[in-house]
């Protein structure tokens, strides 16, 4: 047995987890998992036909059509909206009319600034139909956050109403703050979601987070990538609570002006934002924009398929993947304008229909699985944020959620992880799970990432439903961890939210049956029990999940 699953029986031991994981029944014997008809899925879902698989594009339709026949051709029931495959999920979506003009004024010298190069402002999610402002001044805010529980407070009772905050990324921890958000692995308050929610709450002209790819834990293209395109959001009675009218990024020599300009040394202002009596510093600078924006409330959609359970069809395991990534954008070095995303996440759709195939084909499960394709993660997780708000089954009696997002390794791994960390039931028994197999589990290579907070099982989690989106690690039997390592970095670098995700014939995946294997034993674990699995006695999630057990009666 693996360090980790010794620690967590003793937890379960000492009563901060419960046992029903640990009593779950053992999963019957698992189905031989077809690699090439996975590849097939991928390919197809990641080819140029289905153009990068943007919501609300042309390449939906084709999508989801594809998803739900191939939900139907295994056997499954359609689970969605009025006996349908599909759930309706609606959204804001906002694009900028044409390029933006923008520029700040510093210490009296004016300078334009180029979208996507200096700095990458979304369209504006507030519903306005143009972002239209003069001179307004910056503030550099430190880390932006506000955490009561921590006695900590970057504001300081600064009035920021018409001005722009500067805000760094992550939290006041990663670089060695004094200890109040736990060391490197990212609280919420690092989430640069986040950032923006505050900047909302304090009622600023707009926000613009200083890049810096090791705290981002990832480099500029993926910011320009990812906020330069059409946006979507979840539809807010008062979008202007969640959104200030300009959100962006902006990249760190462009801060280091910026301060150096207001006679400060950008690392010394760092240094100073990671204590708690940091105090906001006023720049000798002003921004100014003019863009216009097309707002419209448009219908995407989830994908919805049920395997029904032959004992406690009324319980509910969740088995998910977001289908969706960027679409058609701006073209890269070599003229590629179509974001294809293969790992990122025809994978772990491939990976859904699959496992669909096995329960559906296989011995009924005593629990209902639902296996369920979900929209717009790359624009906030706003599929699986519609879902765990209106969900298709209750949550109460949803015994757990695996999400799949990039779910297959490189290459043939020892390991397994999680992404973030969170001490759950559902984490033993994938770690007894990945033992069988001859795999150990390791935390996430790469907590400061704040993985937790950036797939589809956070929605879930928040609402007390014990959840996990599964890594399948990185320590390679050829290689090492050292060679995992260096393949991820090159991953992230150079394809990452780019062209370049696309399937490639030389992968190697001689783990993905082991991958498949592990994924459908948790699954059908659970989904052969009448147990609740549950959070740590310690975790955030473990009272709401509590107080739904009187529903489960």
């Amino acid at each position: 047995m693996s360090p980790h699953f010794n620690m967590l029986r003793s937890l379960a031991c000492a009563g901060l987890l419960s046992t029903s994981a640990m009593a779950l029944a053992a999963p019957s014997a698992a189905p031989i998992f077809d690699v090439s008809r996975i590849v097939n899925d991928i390919k197809t879902l990641a080819s140029d036909e289905f153009e990068g698989r943007g919501p609300a594009t042309r390449a939906e339709g084709k999508t989801i059509d594809y998803i739900a026949a191939q939900m139907k051709a295994a056997g499954l029931r359609p689970a969605g909206d009025k006996g349908g495959w599909f759930q309706d999920v609606p959204l804001r979506m906002s694009d900028i009319i044409g390029t933006p003009t923008l520029s700040m004024n510093i210490a009296g010298v004016s300078q334009a600034l180029t979208q996507g190069s200096d700095i990458a402002v979304r369209a504006a999610e507030t519903g306005q139909p143009a972002v239209r402002f003069a001179d307004l001044p910056l503030v550099f805010v430190g880390y932006g956050v506000t955490a009561p529980e921590r006695g900590w407070d970057d504001f300081k009772g600064v009035d920021l109403k018409g001005k722009i905050m500067v805000v760094l990324v992550n939290d006041p921890d990663f670089e060695g703050g004094e200890g109040d958000f736990g060391g490197k692995l990212m609280t919420y308050y690092g989430r640069w979601t986040y950032k923006y929610e505050e900047a909302a709450r304090q009622g600023a002209a707009g926000v613009l987070v200083v890049h810096e790819s090791e705290p981002a834990s990832y480099g500029w293209a993926t910011v320009k990538n990812s906020n330069t395109n059409t946006m979507f959001d979840i539809v807010r009675a008062d979008p202007k609570a969640a959104h200030t009218q300009m959100e962006g990024w902006i990249q760190k020599d462009l801060a280091t002006k910026l301060l150096a300009a207001s006679g400060v040394d950008f690392a010394a202002a760092k240094a100073a934002a990671r204590r708690k009596d940091f105090k906001p510093i006023p720049l000798k600078a002003t921004m100014s924009a003019d863009y216009a924006v097309k707002s419209e409330i448009i219908t995407s959609h989830n994908v919805a398929g049920l395997a029904p359970g032959s004992k406690y069809p009324t319980e509910t395991v969740i088995y998910s993947a977001h289908w969706d990534h960027l679409g058609i954008g701006a073209p890269d070095a070599k003229g590629d304008t179509i974001y294809n995303g293969a790992r990122d996440n025809a994978s772990g759709t491939a990976a859904l229909l699959e496992l669909a195939r096995a329960y559906a084909k296989g011995p009924k499960p005593e629990r209902s699985v639902l296996f369920l394709a979900v929209t717009a993660e790359e624009k906030g997780l706003l599929g699986s944020e519609y879902y765990a708000d209106n969900p298709l089954r209750p949550l109460a009696t949803t015994a757990g959620v695996v999400n799949m997002d990039g779910p297959f390794g490189v290459e043939k791994t020892t390991n397994f992880s999680i992404s973030g960390a969170a001490k759950l039931d559902l984490l033993t028994t994938l770690t007894e799970e990945g033992e069988k197999l001859g795999r150990h589990y390791t935390p996430d290579a790469r907590p400061e990432a704040g993985s937790f907070y950036r797939s589809d099982h956070f929605p879930m989690a928040k609402r007390g439903v014990p959840a996990i989106s599964f890594n399948p690690g990185r320590e390679l039997v050829n290689g090492g961890e050292a060679r995992g390592k260096e393949l991820g970095d090159i991953y992230t670098r150079d394809r990452y939210h780019q062209p370049a995700d696309q399937f490639d014939d030389s992968w190697n995946t001689d783990s993905w049956e082991g991958d498949m294997t592990l994924l459908y034993n948790v699954g059908r674990r659970v989904a052969d029990s009448h147990g609740w699995p549950n959070w740590s006695a310690d975790s955030e999630f473990r009272a709401v999940r509590d107080a739904s057990a009187a529903q489960r009666k």
